[in-house]
């Protein structure tokens, strides 16, 4: 790869990808097939294997390949990810391309209609477990950047981690122990989606992620029902009052001190939520405002554990404590800290009865918001059009990515792009997981469009560009510069 920088239009790249597209099918046939589960009760020598085809797909593309790990937060060693690296020519910025090569487990084998791990074309889809998530984020990195070999006129670091799906435990270390290694400008998160198929989008929001364990106490041990029942308050009266008090009559969330956001620009149908979500025909949607604005820029609270007798083994006791665990969505501007505090607050001010409560561990990950007026941000846009023929969308996500937040922590200065392949049938994480590839073959030539835009210095839009990252203390060349 050299310092050539000579400009391809969005045709002539669809024209050349179309004559490799069988290969980089195979290519991806190939991962998706390596069972590659970063879990304890999988093998992780298939992770290790996926690291490895990785990182001999990046070898054959020319680049400075290792294969990396770091200790995960209990110190133990983490599952391998894949670092390789083109250096940039002078004056050009470095663009930090992420995926992960690990996957949801497969779930029960009935669900599936074909083997989670034979990826297998069926019409435009591709199904297999990875086949989406995020195993074609891979190979959107990689195959612009065969697009563009001699003509790659940025310098590019791939990292590929290795333990995505189970949470990344030892990400911010990796961060931390190889950051001169991973140092960029510009950083693409390729782990999201699309608004619809065929319909692309830039992810410019994420909710923000905490959860809360706590216990509720009203009696020193359990006693019979019959004798005290009517006089003595149970654990489980308290906590279905304290539950009750955290969602108004709406469903809407009814803490105060958690933060919301204006309304989103763009909305879904009800229709959509309703077949996404396998919601009842008879159940009622909750809260109010836009779907969207549900979704990506109001807080969630979800109860998600709750330790009572089951049904089958329960007996005539008044249960003297319970333990629950609540799972917090926050909006962008706000804190997982803020939200604990919160959250704290309320079951505090809203605990029954004189009841005793314990708070126990708690966790969080916080939410993000792109800078939209980044020019990187504008440029990326700028690719999606040129690449699918039709202007993209800003969109939100509900779900979090906590590991964003590490990268701005430790990367502050770095730009961050969230793309992705997916659309709204993909079903990740679920069972028939696939790939829609028009959209696929789309972000591939939409990556190579944004690699070549940066290299120019963001041509289109000229001197902004410039005046914005000599604000942030970043020295980039203009187009046309020395």
């Amino acid at each position: 790869m050299s310092e050539s920088t000579s400009a391809l239009d969005s045709a002539q790249l669809h024209a050349e990808l179309d004559t490799i597209f069988d290969e980089v099918i195979d290519k991806l046939t190939d991962l998706v097939a390596i069972p590659s589960v970063a879990w304890p009760s999988f093998d992780p020598a298939h992770v290790r294997a996926s690291a490895e085809a990785v990182a001999s797909l990046a070898r054959d593309l020319g680049l400075d390949v290792e294969i990396l790990t770091a200790a995960q937060e209990d110190g133990t060693e983490g599952y391998p990810a894949v670092v390789a690296s083109v250096p940039a020519p002078a004056g050009a910025p470095t663009v930090l391309l992420y995926a992960h090569h690990d996957v949801q487990p497969p779930g029960k084998s009935e669900a599936w209609t074909t083997d989670p791990f034979t990826a297998t074309r069926t019409g435009d889809r591709l199904y297999g477990r990875g086949a989406a998530d995020d195993k074609a984020g891979i190979m959107v990195h990689l195959t612009a950047l065969r697009l563009l070999s001699d003509r790659l006129g940025v310098g590019v670091t791939l990292f590929i981690e290795g333990e995505e799906e189970a949470g990344s435990p030892s990400f911010r270390n990796f961060l931390e122990t190889y950051q001169d290694k991973l140092a960029a400008d510009v950083i693409v998160v390729a782990d999201s989606g699309n608004w619809a198929a065929g319909t692309p989008a830039l992810t410019t929001s994420l909710r923000g992620m905490c959860a809360v364990e706590f216990e509720i106490s009203t009696l020193d041990h359990a006693v019979h029902s019959g004798m005290y029942g009517g006089i003595v308050p149970d654990a489980m009266l308290a906590m279905t009052r304290v539950l009750s008090s955290l969602h108004d009559e709406n469903g809407s969330v009814a803490v105060s001190g958690l933060k919301s956001q204006a309304q989103s620009e763009i909305d879904y149908e009800e229709s959509t939520i309703r077949d996404d979500s396998g919601v009842l025909d008879s159940t009622a949607l909750i809260g109010t405002g836009s779907l969207a604005s549900r979704l990506w820029t109001q807080p969630s609270i979800t109860v998600i554990g709750l330790d009572i007798p089951d049904v089958d083994v329960s007996s005539n006791t008044l249960q003297s404590s319970l333990r629950a665990k609540l799972s917090i969505r926050l909006a962008p501007g706000d804190t997982p800290d803020n939200a604990v505090e919160a959250v704290e607050r309320h079951l505090r001010e809203n605990l029954p009865f004189g009841a005793e409560l314990t708070i126990g561990d708690t966790e969080g990950g916080s939410p993000w918001q792109a800078d939209m007026s980044d020019p990187v941000v504008q440029t990326a846009q700028q690719a999606l059009n040129e690449a699918w023929g039709q202007d993209s969308v800003t969109m939100g996500i509900g779900g979090s990515i906590p590991f964003i937040a590490d990268l701005l922590d430790v990367f502050p200065q770095a730009s961050i792009l969230v793309t992705g392949v997916e659309d709204p049938d993909a079903r990740a994480h679920s069972a028939n997981e696939s790939l829609y590839l028009p959209d696929f073959k789309a972000a591939i030539v939409a990556e190579a469009l944004l690699l070549q835009k940066l290299a120019h210095g963001c041509g289109l839009l000229g001197n902004r560009f410039a005046d914005y990252y000599v604000v942030r203390g970043v020295a980039w060349r203009q187009a046309g510069s020395k």
